[in-house]
């Protein structure tokens, strides 16, 4: 899976940017607790581990 359509699961998900360093972007949402850092790395997949694990925090 790549790096926009993870960004675009949490953005529907309601789900929004708060701050980037390098390639990673944090994710911020209003009602549910904590911060989703998402690595952005142009042309490569995030590995299914840690898709898996983005998806879980994110309460997907």
């Amino acid at each position: 899976m790549r790096f926009r359509e993870v960004e675009k699961l949490l953005l529907k998900d309601g789900w929004f940017e708060v701050n980037q360093v390098g390639s990673h972007h944090q994710y911020k949402h209003f009602v549910k607790p904590g911060k989703i850092t998402v690595p952005e790395h142009k042309g490569k997949d995030i590995n299914p581990m840690l898709v898996k694990s983005i998806l879980k925090q994110a309460g997907l």
